[in-house]
Parts: structure tokens; C-alpha cells; sequence
């Protein structure tokens, strides 16, 4: 696929009709980086219309070995350049399917709460390839409410850390607990379509190493149903423990 047709589809999934303005908040986020320590994650305030990135943070040379400056100058472009030509069908079909739920499932006055995960593989300073691990939360809407300018967190993983490319939307919900509303696995289908969203997250908090009844308080149901979650986890994954379940799990965290 050349990147002329990648720019075409990306275009399509968040084509818009008006311009939309960086608020005040935003300029808070970029004078807080001077601040922030040196790690393996990095931020950007990505502009899906325009295809650039409003600002770059200090760490993404530290974890890219990429020039800050040109990253910036050239845009999503060169960044989708480096990105492992077998990841970017894959990356294109989440993209679409994350902005297409949001805009059919999610309500207006909820999208300011929703946060969306997914991953590739990237080619950083030294030509290897490393993992990406993306997760965005919408900073500002079209005229559609459609969310087009985005602060984006990446978490670098060494290449040879397994990973599947999926891709996740939450919400975050009145209790302040981010709900799963939306997953899938492009890859392979580990967590096959029969896992629920709210079995998904029990899995998520297993791998945390919560109980059933810590589980039962952080999502509102009693233990008794969070113990009847798991039976039916273990049975539809055909996986005898749940310690089997969350080794699995933690070797492929991006599933959940």
C-alpha cells in the first residue's frame, strides 16, 4: 500500500469541515513537559485534519532516536513512513472502526470521556523496529463532534515483547472508572469475539491482581457475579486457572 493511499483513507476516517482552534489548556500540557522527567513514553498533540502534529514532546528523541524538528516539519506523513509495512492495513481498519463506533455509539455529551488504545510497529533512529503502544484522548471536536485534535501518549516496547495489533475504546464513567466499550484483536482473535466487554474488563483487573471483590466494588456488581464472569471466561477461552488467564495475558497486554 503506497502512502498515498494511506493518506487518502486516513483523510476519509476523520474528514472534517471546519478548523478548529489549540485552547488554553493546551498550552498548559506543553509548558508542563519542561518539567517532566526522561522515560520510555513520549506525548504529541496530534491534528488529524491537518495530518501534523501541534507539538512534539522533549522525550520522543530519547525513545525514537528521531529528530524532533523534522518529525515535526514533515508531519504524519513521515511518521507513517516508518511504520512495519505488514502493520498498516491493520492500523487503517482500526482507525476506521474506533472513529465509526464512536460517532454511531458514543453519545455527544460523552465523547469528551472516551480514550482510545492501539499499536504498530515503528521504525525508530537505528532502522529496528520497535513497538508502539498509542493511546488518545480527544482534546477538540468539528462541528459534527467529531474528535480531530487529540493528545496522544506513546509507550515504547523493545520488538521483541510479542505484540498483536487491537485496538480499545473506553469510557470513562460516573464512578471514574474507564469501561471497555469497544475492542478488537486484528491480528488474531485470542479474546475471540464471544468475551463480553464487561468480561473484558474483569480480565483486565485480574491481570491487576484484584480480587473478585475488589473487581465487585471498582465495577458495581456483587462478587458472587464477578466469580460467575470468570467460570464463563475459563470456559469460552478453554483455559483451566485464571493464573493461567492473566500469564497469558501479560505477555499480550494490548488484547485487553
Amino acid at each position: 500500500m503506497d502512502f498515498k493511499t494511506i493518506e487518502v483513507l486516513y483523510e476519509d476516517i476523520f474528514k472534517s469541515y471546519n478548523n478548529p482552534f489549540l485552547s488554553e489548556h493546551i498550552k498548559k500540557i506543553i509548558e508542563l513537559d519542561v518539567y517532566l522527567p526522561y522515560s520510555s513514553t513520549f506525548f504529541c498533540i496530534t491534528n488529524t485534519q491537518d495530518l501534523n502534529f501541534e507539538y512534539i514532546s522533549k522525550n520522543m528523541h530519547a525513545c525514537l532516536g528521531l529528530d524532533r524538528h523534522e518529525l515535526k516539519s514533515k508531519g504524519m506523513r513521515f511518521f507513517w513512513s516508518r511504520m512495519h509495512p505488514e502493520d498498516i492495513e491493520m492500523w487503517l481498519k482500526a482507525l476506521n472502526d474506533l472513529m465509526n463506533y464512536t460517532l454511531s455509539s458514543i453519545a455527544v455529551e460523552d465523547r469528551n470521556n472516551m480514550t482510545y488504545t492501539w499499536n504498530y510497529r515503528l521504525r525508530n533512529g537505528n532502522d529496528d523496529y520497535v513497538n508502539i503502544v498509542q493511546n488518545t484522548t480527544p482534546l477538540e471536536f468539528d462541528k459534527d463532534n467529531k474528535p480531530i485534535i487529540g493528545l496522544a501518549h506513546y509507550t515504547v516496547l523493545h520488538h521483541e515483547i510479542p505484540t498483536q495489533v487491537c485496538a480499545t475504546a473506553k469510557l470513562l464513567n460516573d464512578n471514574k472508572e474507564y469501561v471497555t466499550k469497544f475492542f478488537n484483536n486484528y491480528s488474531q482473535k485470542l479474546l475471540t469475539d464471544g468475551i463480553s466487554n464487561r468480561e473484558r474488563d474483569i480480565i483486565r483487573l485480574l491481570v491487576l491482581n484484584k480480587s473478585s471483590k475488589e473487581i465487585a466494588e471498582k465495577l458495581s456488581i456483587s462478587p458472587n457475579t464477578v466469580d460467575t464472569h470468570r467460570r464463563n471466561i475459563l470456559k469460552k477461552l478453554n483455559i483451566s486457572s485464571t493464573g493461567e488467564l492473566v500469564g497469558m495475558l501479560k505477555l499480550n497486554h494490548n488484547l485487553i
